[in-house]
C-alpha cells in the first residue's frame, strides 16, 4: 500500500471521521454516522482504495 492521501487531506478525513462517530455515539445522527469509520482510517493510514481506482493521489511526492 503506497501513501496517496496527503497531509491536509488526511487531517480533514481524521476530524471528519471523529465528528461523524461522535454524533453517531450521541445519537444525533443515528447509526449511520458510524460510517465516519472509513475516513478516520483512510486518514490514519494515509491510503484511500477509491483514490487508487480513479487515478488520484494528493501526497506530495520528493
Amino acid at each position: 500500500m503506497k501513501c496517496n492521501v496527503g497531509g491536509m487531506d488526511r487531517a480533514l478525513r481524521i476530524i471528519v471521521g471523529l465528528i461523524l462517530i461522535g454524533l453517531a455515539f450521541t445519537e444525533t445522527v443515528g447509526n449511520w454516522g458510524y460510517i465516519g469509520v472509513v475516513p478516520l482510517l483512510t486518514g490514519v493510514f494515509g491510503f484511500c482504495g477509491a483514490y487508487t481506482l480513479f487515478g488520484l493521489n494528493s501526497c506530495k511526492t520528493k
